[in-house]
């Protein structure tokens, strides 16, 4: 339920913010790098809202930890 409803929220959200960045190919790039934080956000006040806080906060130190692992 978290995860689907913090996608319908950014799908939401994106049909706000897209009018104000423009129509170019690398617009919609830049979005979705940008939208990433934006995602992760959300998807925490939603997993409090549902009474997961704990759980989304692991699933986010995991997810972030994976993606800025440093090489060894």
């Amino acid at each position: 339920m978290v995860f689907a409803l913090t996608g319908t929220t950014v799908v939401y959200l994106k049909k706000y913010i897209k009018p104000y960045l423009g129509d170019e190919w690398y617009i919609d790039m830049v979005y979705y790098v940008l939208i990433l934080p934006v995602y992760n956000l959300i998807l925490l006040i939603y997993g409090v809202i549902f009474g997961q806080g704990k759980y989304f906060w692991e699933f986010e130190k995991r997810f972030f930890s994976r993606i800025f692992k440093k090489n060894k």
